[in-house]
């Protein structure tokens, strides 16, 4: 009995029963506890007729219900950008309210019950049905392996542009990818953060599907077979690669990536403690002309491997950003050997270089004259009377990142005059 009417249904007859009742309804079940709570939480909005162009939302205090976003697509038709928590079962319908709408982020939160194969809840009455939504951007977290009813969304997305998802163990539709392939075609930019379970799958439907990819960061997640496969027979452009993966990524991973995205722009690696200089060596060798950013942030290899950055500064002479950040034991020597050839800088992370002293503020104003943007936090070694001669003989600076004890009233003073934003 208690199965027989769609939550939507219920969480209906909920929000018409009188005030000295409806407490008495989350009594019956759990599944009537979570929907009561869910047909409770209100988003109120007080508007004016200037208001109604309301073009970006974000609320994140609680699961919005279906009806509530219903409501709020009649009185803000403007609305581009959205960032909303919901509950389950998703309904996803609403989305079609928003015509304008080109960003959208849903957190899932924890707790309620996927939809069951074959309930088309809110969804779609046609299984094979899809809109034509206007979305650009997708973030999605929180998505379970037991989730039903995302294929629509899916199906509707085919002018995504970006797509990002978090903390996410399936893609819907009980881990079938039949129907997210077809928002691949035309994605730039792919986001998976904390996606173990699903990674190698998403990543061989980008290699198989999308060959307009241009950007793909991954953090803690996927497997060593499935990322060599995706390098190995992706046939897209790469141009940017970020990755925080601890244990997964290695020298052949490396290799693979310098034979196939050779116009490689941007390479950021953090905490990637199984690469050795071999695959970085490889790799600047491949992309010298064009990498333009790199990034070995808390990577032991810098540390481990002597002559290292020497060898990728003669290689990446064109680089116009470097981070280098919490490598302790980092040294002058090591730092200064690669910002000799490093003479396009304008962007140097180096945050939590304990090894560091003023001898690398020296080689920075002597190499590198072109630097904007520089971050020396917590470099225990860097003294006050170094920052000061950094400061004010830095023709270009314009952001500098440093502990407010170390700036002297004189520096300070002479940053406000150069328009220099002094950061602490």
């Amino acid at each position: 009995m208690d199965n027989l009417l769609c939550d939507e249904l219920v969480q209906e007859v909920f929000l018409r029963l009188p005030p000295s009742s409806s407490s008495s309804v989350s009594l019956v079940s759990k599944r009537w506890l979570h929907l009561h709570r869910t047909s409770r939480t209100s988003l109120t909005l007080r508007l004016t007729g200037d208001d109604s162009t309301l073009h970006s939302l974000r609320f994140l205090g609680g699961p919005i219900s279906a009806s509530s976003l219903t409501s709020l697509s009649a009185a803000c038709t403007q609305l581009t950008s959205l960032c909303i928590s919901l509950s389950r079962p998703l309904f996803l319908m609403w989305i079609i309210g928003f015509p304008k709408l080109k960003e959208l982020s849903i957190m899932v939160c924890s707790g309620g019950v996927g939809v069951e194969q074959g309930n088309d809840y809110g969804v779609s009455a046609d299984e094979d049905s899809g809109a034509e939504l206007g979305l650009e951007s997708l973030c999605l977290s929180g998505i379970g392996a037991g989730d039903w009813g995302l294929g629509w969304l899916w199906r509707s997305c085919r002018k995504l542009k970006k797509l990002q998802l978090k903390s996410c163990e399936g893609v819907g539709d009980g881990g079938s990818f039949s129907s997210f392939i077809m928002c691949l075609q035309g994605v730039e930019e792919v986001e998976l953060r904390t996606c173990r379970s699903i990674l190698d799958g998403v990543l061989l439907k980008l290699a198989e599907n999308c060959d307009s990819l241009a950007s793909l960061l991954i953090y803690d997640g996927g497997s060593r077979e499935g990322l060599l496969r995706f390098f190995s027979q992706c046939h897209c452009n790469l141009q940017k690669l970020d990755f925080r993966l601890p244990l997964d990524l290695k020298n052949d991973h490396l290799l693979a990536v310098a034979t196939n995205f050779r116009s490689l722009s941007s390479l950021r690696l953090q905490s990637c403690c199984l690469v050795s200089g071999e695959g970085l060596k490889a790799l600047g060798t491949a992309v010298n002309s064009g990498l333009e950013e790199l990034a070995l942030i808390n990577c032991d290899v810098v540390e481990r491997e002597p002559g290292l950055l020497s060898t990728l500064g003669q290689n990446l002479k064109k680089l116009k950003k470097l981070d280098l950040s919490y490598n302790e034991m980092l040294f002058d020597k090591e730092f200064m050997s690669m910002l000799v050839s490093c003479n396009y800088l304008v962007d140097l992370k180096v945050r939590g270089c304990k090894g560091l002293t003023n001898a690398s503020i020296i080689s920075m104003l002597k190499s590198c004259k072109r630097l904007e943007s520089v971050d020396i936090m917590h470099c225990h070694g860097i003294q006050a009377e170094a920052i000061e001669s950094f400061v004010l003989n830095s023709p270009q600076l314009r952001r500098v990142q440093v502990e407010q004890c170390k700036i002297s009233d004189f520096a300070k003073t002479w940053a406000s005059h150069k328009f220099v934003e002094a950061v602490a």
